[in-house]
């Protein structure tokens, strides 16, 4: 099968997208990936160049009643056009998208073309570019289940969230330790905020690293933008290893005893398959507080510790991580708890389209 899948935007909605291409690849299938103009996407279109990225014009949806939706508009209809090309240049047989405003377009096209289509989304609320394209699409994939609620007219599946393959190996905790100059004595707190922000989150974890023991040692994606000023609050630290970016999360995950993130999906995808106990600390301004909805269709199960981040001091932030570390027997429920929730979702999914396809 030829494939597209829309993704882009975000890595909640990007790595996803090419977990899945991945599994297509492995079945003998061939994807093409639709991505936006945005960072986070050249970024991957560069790291996974063994992939056919097609970037278009695509925008976010503003406002019904703003003026940029003429903007908005025209985008839509220049890549309703792209897409309805490429599905007929490359053949495609099914349309994925995976949730966010990249997906406009190649749902539309492939609604009109008549080809399957169909819509993933990550999220406990799910999206209002998924909620109001769930009525063009076959089929609609969740990653959790209080997201059926959103969509009671369309025909829904519970899948999980598709992950990428690296992200199942992990290297030696020794190596990973030495590529970060860390201490392998000491406990490590793994520290990540996803590609939406976290400079509030940012200045806690610093303030925390002060207020922690010497045994004790932070490493803090701290985001390219916000990684100058961290260095600075953290300066002189010895226990704070800072970076601006991680494009090994693998090594990254390998030395942690803890993580402090936020609860994108894509994140806790990860965390699940990989059974880590974590502090969870939602993004404050997530559409529809969603990332809180993510976290608590995980504390539901005690499969993860929830706190706000108006709630948190840096103090406050290092008694949890001091206390979370020094009780084994709660890391082992965490982590026993979090891994029951780990899918196969590459699969399912792939077997779906399969299927319809037969």
């Amino acid at each position: 099968m030829n494939v597209l899948i829309a993704c882009g935007g975000t890595g909640g909605h990007l790595f996803p997208g090419i977990a899945l291409a991945e599994e297509l690849v492995k079945r003998g299938h061939t994807p093409y990936l639709v991505i936006s103009e945005k960072a986070v996407d050249k970024e991957a279109a560069k790291k996974y160049s063994q992939y056919t990225f097609i970037t278009q014009p695509s925008r976010p949806k503003p406002a019904t009643a703003s003026l940029a939706m003429i903007k908005f508009l025209k985008s839509l209809f220049q890549v309703t056009s792209l897409s309805k090309k490429l599905i007929e240049e490359k053949k495609i047989e099914a349309v994925v998208g995976m949730g966010g405003f990249t997906c406009f377009g190649p749902v539309f096209a492939g609604k009109s073309l008549r080809v399957p289509t169909f819509l993933h989304d990550s999220n406990a609320v799910p999206g209002k570019t998924n909620r109001f394209l769930a009525k063009y699409v076959n089929k609609v994939l969740l990653g959790l289940e209080p997201a059926k609620a959103f969509f009671p007219n369309a025909d829904c599946e519970v899948v999980g969230t598709p992950l990428r393959d690296e992200m199942k190996t992990l290297p030696a905790r020794e190596t990973a330790m030495a590529k970060y100059g860390l201490d392998p004595k000491n406990q490590t707190v793994l520290v990540f905020g996803g590609s939406q922000g976290a400079q509030k989150l940012n200045s806690l974890v610093v303030e925390a690293a002060k207020k922690s023991t010497a045994t004790v040692q932070f490493l803090h994606v701290a985001g390219s933008f916000d990684f100058e000023r961290v260095s600075k609050e953290a300066e002189g630290l010895a226990n704070h290893k800072a970076l601006a970016f991680c494009d090994d999360m693998p090594s990254a995950y390998a030395v942690a005893d803890v993580v402090v993130c936020r609860s994108g999906a894509s994140s806790m995808t990860e965390l699940s398959y990989l059974g880590l106990p974590s502090i969870l600390v939602p993004y404050p301004v997530a559409a529809d507080d969603h990332q809180t909805k993510n976290a608590e269709a995980f504390t539901a199960h005690e499969a993860a510790l929830l706190h706000q981040e108006r709630d948190l001091s840096g103090e406050k932030l290092a008694s949890l991580i001091s206390t979370l570390l020094s009780d084994k027997a709660q890391c082992e429920m965490l982590s026993k708890n979090i891994k029951a929730l780990s899918q196969n979702p590459e699969g399912a999914i792939c077997d779906l389209i399969e299927n319809t396809l037969s």
